[in-house]
């Protein structure tokens, strides 16, 4: 494994985290604005948490591909 691909990984687990930190956010943000609590709140709060992440990572995709910084 060469230091290229190494950089790759790093980065990529970076991006992740960032993602999940994001998604996880509009989740907790999403039950204190409703006030929510218990097994339903954190079941919506994992649900939202996803569908955040994913879109994240998505358009994070889409916005280096366009810029020529990923193939």
């Amino acid at each position: 494994m060469n230091l290229h691909s190494i950089l790759g990984i790093a980065q990529s687990i970076v991006a992740i985290i960032m993602c999940g930190a994001l998604g996880a956010g509009a989740g907790y943000g999403l039950l204190a604005w409703l006030g929510w609590a218990g097994v339903s709140g954190a079941l919506v709060a994992v649900f939202v948490g996803m569908v955040v992440a994913t879109a994240a990572w998505t358009l994070g995709s889409v916005l280096l591909r366009a810029a020529g910084l990923i193939r």
